[in-house]
């Protein structure tokens, strides 16, 4: 098991269905133990430098042990780098033009969010 700091950490909005739905696939695929998950909805929650918490709630964000803060699919992309089953993600998006298209549909995701969250807290995700 990696030390924290040599931790990649996860910060999540613990009030979303959907995204605990998924940080909780990616806590079992994390057999190593390599990513830290904060949830940030918490009001205690610490957040990287230069992100608030409000901000951290908004869109997904990744510290890596390098300590650059990433976002959006790169955030995604960094956490894949961190579990076995998710390789193949990162070199697909390490391809021309691949992590703009998913930058993309990331953004026209977070509008829908909120809709399909309520929809996947109802369903109990």
């Amino acid at each position: 098991m990696k030390s924290d700091q040599q931790k990649t950490t996860a910060y999540f909005d613990g009030n979303c269905p959907l995204c605990r739905a998924e940080i909780a696939y990616y806590r079992c695929q994390d057999k190593e133990g390599s990513v830290c998950f904060v949830d940030v909805a918490a009001a205690d929650a610490a957040t990287p430098d230069g992100v608030s918490q409000a901000q951290a709630m908004q869109r997904f964000h990744v510290l890596g042990p390098d300590g650059q803060v990433r976002s959006g699919a790169a955030a995604f992309v960094a956490i894949w780098a961190q579990l076995p089953g998710w390789r193949w993600a990162v070199r697909l998006a390490a391809l021309p033009g691949v992590l703009s298209a998913l930058e993309l549909g990331y953004r026209l995701f977070l509008p829908i969010r909120p809709y399909l969250s309520r929809l996947a807290g109802r369903k109990r995700l």
